[in-house]
């Protein structure tokens, strides 16, 4: 009894200065005795096990940010220092183009975005007072480079923000996906608290919506440099963003719209100018690449959320626009392309009822009726 005693008053301090080991492991004990007796606590620790487990796996594709630790992008700061970025071998061209490149990867609500935007808008401007054709050259090579650089990062992030509904997916598979993305955007807020990053925002926060402003902006340096014909041509080219943009957040589509507006009215312009035939020819494929990628967009996502994105006047001098350039295509199997393509949008779009193309349709029908008489 006396030893009994002895060995318990021997334990106590032990148990005193470790007592959560002690009732781990003494619960731990307790929980194998529940799971040989009763088989179905074995079967709900197996599964909480087995999903615990299965959560860790997941952790990575959910929080890719998860042990990682971003150190800043100084390669970005060697290629527009280095080479200019399409500009040249002048410093001034690499200045501009270090500059259009920092603007496109610092949010909108950095204090230090309109500080870059300004001081590379005066550097443009003042090269165009300066009169001479080689600076308005590097005006025009850095522009384009940053307006054809901007439109990558575009397409890449609507491809990722919105790839799955354009793809065809269900409506289910739509919305997990996008509930998936907001996990994934909570999670690297909420490491970003515990975890070293670099002061400066990384460029996967940037959104579409201010990627396609700067396009806008752009495309307009573009045309006062004399290289808007660039900015048309890569804006028509651009066919997959074109379809992601049928099924992206309504403000993105109104942003898009603004520029599609800009530049059907720029590529008007120039093809009125024109009066080689050849150049003719490439501006009337460059019409009709414009036409089958960006019309459908006008149907469906010129609303906008609380406004139009386009005023009363805009919406029918777009109108005549449009209107003019298709007449500038062949009149037989091109315009019956582009004006099939636009009434199935026009009329299967319930939530609008522009662009009203009527007159050139019927335009197209009277054409066509004749051409059939004479075969």
């Amino acid at each position: 009894m006396a030893a009994a005693a002895a060995a318990t008053a021997a334990i106590a301090p032990l148990l005193l200065r470790n007592p959560f080991p002690t009732i781990f492991m003494y619960a731990d004990q307790s929980l194998l005795n529940l799971v040989r007796k009763y088989k179905f606590i074995e079967f709900l620790l197996s599964f909480f096990i087995s999903s615990f487990l299965f959560f860790l796996r997941l952790l990575p594709s959910l929080f890719p940010t998860i042990g990682t630790i971003k150190t800043p992008k100084t390669e970005c700061y060697v290629e527009a220092t280095a080479s200019g970025g399409g500009g040249g071998d002048s410093g001034i061209s690499r200045a501009l183009s270090q500059l259009l490149s920092i603007v496109s990867d610092i949010p909108v609500c950095s204090r230090k975005y309109e500080v870059v935007r300004s001081l590379a808008e005066r550097l443009i401007d003042e090269n165009l007072q300066e009169g001479f054709e080689v600076l308005r050259e590097v005006n025009r090579k850095v522009l384009s480079a940053a307006f054809a650089r901007t439109l990558n990062r575009l397409e890449a992030v609507t491809v990722e923000q919105h790839g799955a509904a354009a793809d065809g997916c269900g409506q289910v598979e739509y919305r997990l996906n996008r509930v998936l993305r907001a996990v994934r955007s909570a999670g690297d807020v909420a490491w970003s608290r515990v975890m070293w990053r670099r002061e400066e925002v990384s460029r996967e926060g940037i959104s579409a919506e201010k990627l396609a402003a700067e396009l806008l902006w752009l495309a307009q340096k573009m045309e006062a440099c004399g290289s808007g014909e660039e900015a048309v041509c890569l804006w028509a080219s651009a066919s997959n963003l074109a379809r992601l943009a049928l099924y992206a957040e309504p403000r993105l589509q109104g942003s898009l719209v603004k520029v599609s507006a800009y530049l059907f009215k720029q590529s008007k312009e120039m093809g009125r100018e024109e009066e080689d035939e050849i150049k003719k020819e490439q501006q009337r494929q460059t019409n009709m690449k414009m036409l089958m990628s960006w019309l459908p967009l006008l149907c469906r996502g010129s609303n906008g959320t609380d406004t139009p994105v386009l005023s009363i006047n805009e919406r029918a001098e777009l109108e005549k626009v449009l209107e003019e350039t298709i007449g500038m295509l062949e009149k037989g199997e091109e315009q019956e392309k582009v004006l099939s393509l636009w009434l199935y949008h026009y009329t299967y779009c319930s939530s609008s009822d522009w662009p009203n193309l009527l007159a050139s349709y019927t335009r197209w029908c009277t054409t066509s009726r004749k051409l059939a008489l004479l075969q």
